[in-house]
């Protein structure tokens, strides 16, 4: 697999963990177009890609005021 990078999918929980969201909260944002949507890994099991979450952390505002 020269030339390709591998990306980590993180799983609810883990999205969960490093979002501070609860579960609701993050599929409610992702109908509203406001949280990434997952890839489906197969039939019953969905991820998303550490990139992406990591994209959408960086684009909130800071809780702290400079």
């Amino acid at each position: 697999m020269e030339g390709s990078e591998m990306t980590k999918h993180l799983r609810m929980p883990a999205v969960m963990e490093v979002t501070g969201l609860a579960r609701s909260t993050i599929y409610a944002q992702i109908s509203e177009g406001k949280f990434p949507a997952p890839v489906k890994l197969g039939a019953r099991a969905v991820a998303w890609p550490e990139t992406s979450i990591i994209e959408w952390l960086n684009s909130r505002p800071s809780a702290v005021a400079a």
